[in-house]
């Protein structure tokens, strides 16, 4: 692997799976428990407003949520709106930053994922702590 594979493009993940501000938490829980990702970016007209984690999720809900101990309250918690528990202004990288920058941003901002714009500001991809980590594995490999 060379230093022009160290470009986020070359590491990130896109297609990004992303929701509206106002989807349902309801909707949030099955992507999630219906994939392997555990970041969402979160839009509003095609605009990058925030990110949603698994761990933002199962903070919002009871775990009794799909279980036969579930109650009105934790159905209720369904019906709340992603903008409600989005981190708002997402810390992001451009595609054409290295693995450099990105260490740095996570290590400053202490956030778990990175989403990656386009130079007009535009949503291609996402970059995850996993994403570093594959990189790494393949250039000792």
């Amino acid at each position: 692997m060379n230093s022009s594979s160290l470009k986020i493009e070359n590491m990130m993940t896109s297609p990004v799976v992303t929701v509206e501000m106002d989807d349902t938490l309801a909707l949030v829980k099955e992507i999630f428990d219906n994939t392997h990702f555990h970041h969402l970016a979160v839009l509003e007209e095609g605009s990058l407003y925030g990110v949603l984690s698994d761990r933002d999720l199962f903070k919002a809900i009871s775990p009794g949520v799909g279980t036969l101990a579930e109650s009105n309250l934790d159905r209720a918690a369904l019906t709340r709106r992603a903008h409600q528990i989005m981190s708002r202004q997402p810390v992001v990288i451009e595609q054409d930053q290295d693995v450099r920058d990105a260490l740095r941003l996570f290590e400053e901002h202490h956030v778990s994922c990175l989403p990656v714009v386009d130079a007009d500001q535009n949503l291609v991809g996402i970059l995850t702590w996993r994403d570093l980590l594959q990189t790494m594995r393949a250039l000792l490999a």
